[in-house]
């Protein structure tokens, strides 16, 4: 099909899965040709293409040596090279940008009033009360009406932890003890500009726990995230994200950014559960709130040399300024 739209000289640069497997994105791109002039022999300007390839092999340099770094699965890595290459920037930093913003997507969360509920859900400790309380104080300092619900009746001091922060911001926190509960609560919750969940944290590989998170999530007026804490294993966040996928997750929500050194396991859960990145937490203070990610907040943290104050640009912009060849 690429070789059809575009030509035999296509070739696929990236693919990812979407809608939890059900579809498949494909990046495709056709390598610019080498003409010879009429004169019978290459231009002089033609001959510049050297010069390109050594500035594409020192971006790919520096950008491998960034995702090795952060610990990147070899698939996304080769996805995120292949399309930086591709694309063709001479800066390692605009390079990233310009390779996450067409690899990944990007959902922010909702700062006005919802239609849906908000339901946090994740592994244990992966930081879902928190996020909500950060959800909630966002909500309130915007003006809105905040609905809090925890779901997370099981864990010893989970709806105590909850409760500190909605006592602060004025907010009666409900309590549904099983999906049945849920469900009737949200259907009593009229006139909020806004619903939130914390859901009990869940082992994403117990069958009998995503049965259990199943249920909860078994209605159309609520929108689940994934709550993913970084600095995971790589391999581990992927599966986690592609499990989760499965039950109709499409966001996620990184927390712990500021704890971690190794950010692959964001991409790999991305990438496997083909979820949207939404905002971050990478701070314990409920009064800091989350962040935004970008493809340009994401490529500082995975490559903050590049941003730097001061900053030359890419390694082959440093090659040519000494002389190098």
């Amino acid at each position: 099909m690429v070789r059809d739209m575009l030509g035999e000289d296509a070739v696929i640069v990236a693919t990812r899965e979407e809608r939890g497997g059900k579809g498949v994105h494909v990046t495709a791109a056709v390598e610019p040709a080498f003409e010879i002039n009429h004169g019978g022999a290459a231009g002089a300007d033609d001959w510049l293409q050297y010069d390109d390839e050594q500035d594409e092999f020192a971006v790919a340099e520096e950008l491998t040596e960034a995702m090795l770094r952060h610990s990147v699965p070899e698939d996304v890595m080769d996805n995120v090279i292949s399309c930086a290459t591709v694309i063709g920037m001479e800066n390692p930093g605009i390079a990233l940008i310009a390779a996450i913003e067409h690899l990944f997507h990007f959902r922010p969360l909702p700062a006005k009033a919802s239609k849906k509920a908000l339901i946090m859900v994740g592994p244990p400790g992966a930081g879902k009360t928190l996020a909500v309380a950060k959800m909630a104080a966002r909500g309130v300092m915007n003006g809105l009406k905040v609905g809090v619900i925890s779901c997370d009746t099981v864990r010893a001091g989970g709806v105590e932890q909850l409760q500190s922060f909605t006592k602060l911001l004025n907010i009666e926190l409900k309590k549904a003890a099983s999906a049945k509960e849920l469900h009737a609560l949200l259907a009593s919750m009229k006139g909020f500009d806004q619903i939130l969940i914390d859901s009990p944290g869940i082992n994403p590989f117990s069958a009998e726990d995503i049965k259990t998170l199943a249920r909860l999530l078994n209605t159309d007026i609520v929108e689940p995230y994934l709550v993913l804490p970084a600095g995971m294993d790589a391999d581990e966040s992927g599966e986690m994200g592609r499990a989760f996928a499965t039950l109709g997750v499409h966001t996620m929500i990184p927390t712990r950014v500021d704890m971690a050194r190794r950010l692959g396991g964001i991409l790999a859960a991305a990438h496997s559960g083909s979820l949207a990145l939404a905002d971050a937490s990478n701070t314990p203070k409920v009064a800091d709130g989350l962040f935004s990610l970008t493809p340009k907040s994401l490529a500082k943290l995975l490559m903050p040399g590049a941003y730097s104050h001061g900053s030359k640009g890419s390694a082959a912009a440093r090659a040519k300024k000494t002389g190098t060849q």
